[in-house]
C-alpha cells in the first residue's frame, strides 16, 4: 500500500446513483479518490462495477448525483483518464502492430494512424518502455501472448499520462504471473507518477498487496474502507443479507456463502462479463 497525500481529488462521486433496467445497481455513493490511491471495485456478476467505470468515462449518465475527474464534470475523450478495458485475446489476424495500437491512445478519435511527429514517437516510445514492450513493438497485435497484449493496453491507456488509470477486469484469462505482472506494472506507474488508480476485478488475491482502499457493491448497497474493513464476514453479511465466511489463507482471502443469484469469486472461477 501506499500513503495517501494531502491533495485535492483525481474523482469525486458526489451522491451518486445509478439504475439500470428498472433495478438500482447503487445509490448514495459518496467517494474521493485521490493521486496515487489505489481503489479496488468488488462486487457480483451484475452489481454495477462496469457501470461504474462507464459513468466515469463519460458514456453513462448517472440517475443522480454527479462524478467530477480532476474537478470537472466526467466527459466523454477526458486525457486525465487512461482505460484498460477487459482483457480479450485479439484474432490473430488483426491487421495492427503493437505500437499502432498504442498510437491510437495518443492520436484519441481521429481517424487513422497518426503522423511520424517526434513529440508522437516520444510518447510511444516512453509508453512502451514503460511497460516493457519495446521489443516486440512491430509485431501483430494479434499474434502476441494474452500477457504481451494486455501491456500494451496498459501501455495505451498511459500514452497520454493521465492522471487517472481505470482498469477493467484486466486480469481476466491471464495466468498467475501474468496477473502478478500486470498489477506491478499498474502499482509502479500509480507510485512513480502519483496515478490514481480504480480497478475492477472479481480477483481480490492478486492485488491485495497494492490495495489502498475497497469499495464493495452488491445487493443495491456498498461499502467502502481498508481492506481489513470491507472484507469481513460481518460487512459482507450485511451487504448480501444472508451469512457469509471470509476465510484467510496465509496471504490469501477466501470468501464463501454468496447467494447462488450473485455468484462471484475472488479468488479463482469464472468470470462472464457484468453491467
Amino acid at each position: 500500500m501506499t500513503a495517501i497525500v494531502s491533495a485535492e481529488p483525481v474523482l469525486e462521486l458526489q451522491d451518486a446513483s445509478l439504475e439500470y433496467g428498472g433495478r438500482v445497481l447503487w445509490s448514495g455513493v459518496n467517494l474521493d479518490v485521490r493521486p496515487g490511491e489505489f481503489l479496488a471495485v468488488l462486487g457480483a456478476n451484475g452489481s454495477g462495477k462496469t457501470s461504474l467505470l462507464q459513468a466515469i468515462l463519460g458514456l453513462r449518465s448517472l440517475t443522480g448525483g454527479r462524478v467530477l475527474v480532476g474537478g470537472a464534470p466526467a466527459r466523454r475523450g477526458s486525457r486525465l483518464i487512461g482505460y484498460v478495458p477487459q482483457q480479450r485475446r485479439l484474432d490473430p489476424l488483426t491487421p495492427l502492430r503493437a505500437r499502432d495500437l498504442v498510437g491510437q491512445g495518443i492520436d484519441g478519435h481521429r481517424w487513422g494512424i497518426g503522423g511520424p511527429s517526434r513529440i508522437r514517437r516520444q510518447q510511444l516510445e516512453r509508453a512502451l518502455a514503460s511497460v516493457g514492450a519495446s521489443a516486440y513493438a512491430d509485431r501483430p497485435i494479434g499474434m502476441l501472448s494474452g500477457g504481451e497484449q494486455q501491456r500494451i493496453r496498459i501501455a495505451q491507456a498511459l500514452a497520454t499520462d493521465p492522471r487517472l488509470l481505470l482498469c477493467d477486469e484486466p486480469l481476466l484469462s491471464l495466468d498467475l504471473q501474468h496477473q502478478q505482472v500486470v498489477t506491478e506494472l499498474v502499482d509502479q506507474r500509480r507510485r512513480s507518477n502519483d496515478t490514481a488508480v480504480v480497478f475492477v476485478t472479481h480477483e481480490i488475491n492478486p492485488i491485495l498487496p497494492y490495495v489502498d482502499r475497497v469499495l464493495y457493491l452488491a445487493g443495491s448497497r456498498f461499502r467502502i474502507g481498508s481492506v481489513g474493513e470491507v472484507m469481513t464476514a460481518q460487512t459482507l453479511s450485511s451487504l448480501y443479507g444472508v451469512p457469509v465466511d471470509v476465510i484467510r489463507v496465509g496471504a490469501r482471502i477466501i470468501v464463501a456463502g454468496v447467494p447462488d443469484s450473485q455468484v462471484h469469486e475472488l479468488d479463482h472461477g469464472r468470470h462472464p462479463g457484468s453491467p
